[in-house]
């Protein structure tokens, strides 16, 4: 996967939201928000003790490392964090012309079907958010789903094309930039 500044790419990581806390503890994560990719995540997480299914290459699984210790975000506002991130998926698939619909707490569907799923873990000393880090899983091009999996659907099921996860996680990345992280 071809590089870019504000974007960590990994070849593989059990998931990325481990890869991503193992960067923020070993302070290799100074930027107010930085991303971690991974093409191949072999241990991928989901809420309480659901894993999450994505083949090597296929489909597009990273983290988002915000830093919020310039701020007073209390931790009991965190749950305003899906609603900066969930539209920007939902924007996203509107432009490749899918309806989409967020599941709560923090799911991203079509119709019936589960195309995105995001984990969020946070940081909290003495009341505050001190870090989020924001796993998102978004199913691009695997058109095989292991039966365990009762409703995926990918992108590429959905519209028939293509998609570079690269290319993906790059309009994303601009599209978070964009977004009033201010709370």
């Amino acid at each position: 996967m071809p590089t870019d500044d504000n974007i960590i790419w990994l070849d593989s990581a059990d998931s990325t939201n481990k890869a991503a806390r193992r960067l923020l503890e070993a302070g290799k994560l100074t930027d107010k928000m930085s991303f971690v990719a991974a093409v191949r995540q072999t241990s991928g997480r989901g809420q309480s003790d659901h894993i999450w299914v994505s083949e090597a290459g296929k489909n597009l699984t990273f983290s988002i490392v915000k830093d919020w210790s310039d701020s007073s975000f209390k931790a009991s506002g965190q749950q305003v964090i899906n609603s900066i991130v969930c539209p920007v998926i939902c924007d996203f698939l509107k432009t490749e012309g899918v309806e989409a619909h967020i599941k709560l707490p923090n799911d991203i569907w079509v119709n019936d079907r589960k195309i995105c799923g995001i984990l969020i873990e946070n940081v909290i000393m003495g009341g505050l958010m001190k870090w989020s880090i924001i796993g998102i899983g978004l199913n691009l091009n695997q058109t095989e789903w292991p039966e365990s999996l009762p409703n995926p659907v990918s992108l590429t099921e959905l519209t028939g094309r293509n998609y570079k996860p690269d290319e993906v996680l790059n309009g994303l990345v601009s599209e978070f930039r964009k977004k009033n992280w201010k709370i």
